[in-house]
């Protein structure tokens, strides 16, 4: 196969917190299909992702657990590693930002900026954000409070330095506006360009003086570099890039060579880092820019089940144990769209799992393996016997290369993957079309049976060879089942392949079906296991102040019947922060926000939008009913219900907590 040429794809680092969840590996396994698939076209792939292990929270978390920064992030990295391994993703490199040579590019980056003027030092005097590690000032606040996570913001000061960002920003614009392709989806491009660089652009603050646990500033020492700085050049430095222009030989291929990466993956959440603050750093170090950055939707928790308190954070380990990893693969690739949140829950991975991989995937192969080992003693020939139908869908299996090739070229993978099961469908249709049970009956039919049982084959291993850049595995053994290989990406435009193969004897499903009652038994204990971890690390909780809630309760108590504790009990309030919201399509009512509870994230639907705009509401922290059934409005899956008070005049105002508080606190 002649190569394309190189591409260079990253994932973000993966922040060392804690282990992640389904959501966070969503990232690894989408960037994993896109490196196979560049593979398969010819590229000279280099795919890099790995973990991002310094700032204040790191600190403040060893010291919790009586650990050394580096002992934490140790174990933490180690469990990163030990998921993106278990599902099977292709990474060339994991770098870590502890490593040594990263920590010695980053120092020396930091004094090229200060030596050719680009860093100055000073002292910082705002509103500092604890959680965000960041400083901002009176004007980027959002209601007096942090504009990335909405928390509260205390007056600080802290010598620091700082980088001149307005230096680079016009350059930076003229690039985002001949460069339409740098930021995707465009939705996140306006944002940057609307709510950031038009606005002009506050000198970044690079360095931290309040802790220890970073990356030293060389030349003078009551400095560590700023996280963001650290762990954004980890894109080059993984790859040899040297600040003293002594690059290795992976950084000149990849980047120098190339003409920066070919696609940096990330997380929407951290859209502004890599497309305004990543892009200005490379121009100060006059190296080339990433040719895209993709912001990828989330992968939320849906049907209610996503707090850690609940036993119900959904674990990528936990579901490859119980459905397989490349049914995992599957189901995350599948339902996430191209830039709106998808939705996960053990119910609709069990759902998809039957349906599409058990019902159209597995049973075809086990229905053509099984009439070639009834019919021909597994023996597959083409007796070139063919009838009106086979051109149609000969001319459909054989063009999915193309419809396939041209979704990944845009990042649409879901809708990829969605091409390549219609092939499976469509074949599950052409044995309904040509009853092959039926020609079996008939001798003078063995020819025409015999290129029906040829035709199927041709089209399961058309579409195993597609797959394989999604589900490896599960391709490999499709392949073995029929006693063939897989053709290269190329072959697959053409309806053929070599015949005479014999498949499998007694093959075992790919897929057996689930049933869902009998995987509740252990979605229970991993449940169970999630409360004790969660009771051994904070075994108490304190409520809120009976004065906080006392005064709704007696003005209701006035209006309803009178209830009892129990029926007070049976609601659940807590305080939510929403991190996202759009207006639904559909309807003229309806407001879709993203809401953060601690550390779960749940997809809300409310009728406000007559009355609230989006950007009301991004930001903020109300007050939330969260364990009513979910249910789906206009398409999308409500999983609790915001609360608001409504004036005789029919004026909405939604209920929000009287003093901050973390998201997720309970309100009782």
């Amino acid at each position: 196969m002649n190569k394309k040429g190189t591409y260079y794809i990253t994932t973000a680092i993966t922040y060392t917190s804690g282990k992640p969840h389904i959501g966070n590996t969503y990232e690894i396994i989408l960037a994993d299909a896109i490196a196979r698939f560049k593979r398969a076209q010819g590229y000279d792939v280099y795919f890099q992702t790995g973990t991002d292990e310094h700032g204040q929270k790191i600190e403040e978390k060893a010291a919790a657990a009586g650990v050394s920064p580096k002992e934490y992030v140790d174990k933490v990295s180690a469990q990163i590693r030990r998921i993106w391994d278990l599902m099977n993703t292709s990474y060339d490199n994991f770098i870590r930002t502890t490593d040594e040579y990263h920590v010695k590019q980053v120092q020396k980056i930091f004094r090229k900026f200060y030596e050719q003027g680009d860093i100055y030092k000073g002292a910082y005097e705002g509103m500092y954000c604890t959680p965000c590690e960041s400083f901002w000032t009176e004007s980027q606040l959002v209601d007096g409070k942090c504009p990335d996570c909405g928390r509260e913001v205390k007056p600080a000061r802290e010598e620091a330095y700082f980088f001149k960002m307005g230096k680079y920003a016009d350059r930076l614009i003229e690039h985002i506006e001949k460069h339409p392709e740098f930021i995707q989806p465009v939705s996140r491009k306006n944002e940057m360009m609307n709510n950031f660089l038009k606005k002009g652009l506050q000198d970044l603050c690079v360095s931290r003086s309040s802790f220890k646990w970073g990356i030293p500033v060389d030349f003078d020492q009551k400095h560590v570099v700023y996280v963001w700085l650290d762990a954004l050049v980890n894109y080059i430095t993984g790859i040899g890039f040297d600040a003293d222009g002594n690059h290795g030989e992976l950084y000149q291929k990849y980047w120098q060579n190339n003409g920066g990466a070919d696609l940096h993956l990330i997380g929407k959440d951290i859209i502004r880092f890599h497309t305004i603050y990543w892009p200005i750093f490379l121009m100060a170090m006059g190296e080339p820019l990433p040719k895209q950055v993709f912001g990828h939707p989330w992968l939320l928790q849906g049907e209610g089940k996503m707090s850690k308190s609940k036993g119900n954070v959904v674990y990528a380990d936990d579901l490859a144990r119980l459905y397989g990893v490349d049914a995992v693969r599957y189901f995350v690739l599948h339902e996430m769209p191209f830039d709106n949140d998808g939705q996960i829950s053990w119910e609709l991975v069990t759902e998809r799992y039957n349906s599409d991989l058990a019902n159209v995937l597995g049973n075809l192969v086990s229905r053509t393996v099984a009439m070639s080992n009834k019919y021909f003693g597994g023996v597959v020939s083409n007796a070139k016997v063919c009838e009106g139908t086979d051109e149609e869908f000969k001319a459909f299996v054989a063009g999915a290369k193309d419809r396939v090739e041209e979704k990944m070229n845009t990042l649409h993978v879901a809708d990829a993957l969605s091409e390549i099961m219609n092939v499976f469908r469509r074949a599950n249709k052409y044995i309904d079309e040509t009853m092959p049970w039926v020609l079996a009956k008939d001798e003078n039919k063995q020819g025409r049976l015999r290129t029906v049982l040829y035709n199927l084959s041709c089209a399961i291993v058309t579409g195993a060879s597609l797959l394989k850049s999604f589900l490896p595995e599960t391709a490999d053994k499709i392949a073995a089942q029929l006693g063939t290989s897989l053709k290269t990406l190329d072959d697959c435009a053409a309806f053929d392949m070599a015949d005479g193969f014999k498949v499998a004897e007694n093959p075992a499903p790919l897929f057996a079906r689930l049933d869902f009652k009998t995987l509740e038994p252990e979605i229970e204990k991993i449940a169970a296991a999630q409360k004790a971890s969660v009771a051994a690390a904070a075994p108490t909780a304190s409520a809120p102040p009976a004065s906080d809630t006392a005064k709704p309760s007696e003005e209701k108590e006035e209006k309803l019947p009178p209830i009892t504790i129990d029926d007070v009990a049976k609601v659940e309030l807590k305080v939510g922060e929403v991190i996202a919201c759009e207006r639904v399509k559909k309807s003229e009512k309806l407001l879709h926000e993203t809401v953060k509870f601690g550390d779960e994230v749940r997809s809300i639907c409310s009728g406000i939008a007559k009355q609230y705009a989006p950007e009301d509401l991004i930001g903020k922290k109300f007050l939330f009913i969260t364990n009513l059934p979910p249910r789906k409005m206009c398409g999308i899956v409500s999983e609790g219900m915001i609360l608001a008070a409504e004036d005789q005049d029919g004026k909405i105002s939604l209920l929000s907590p009287e003093r901050d508080v973390e998201s997720g606190s309970i309100v009782g």
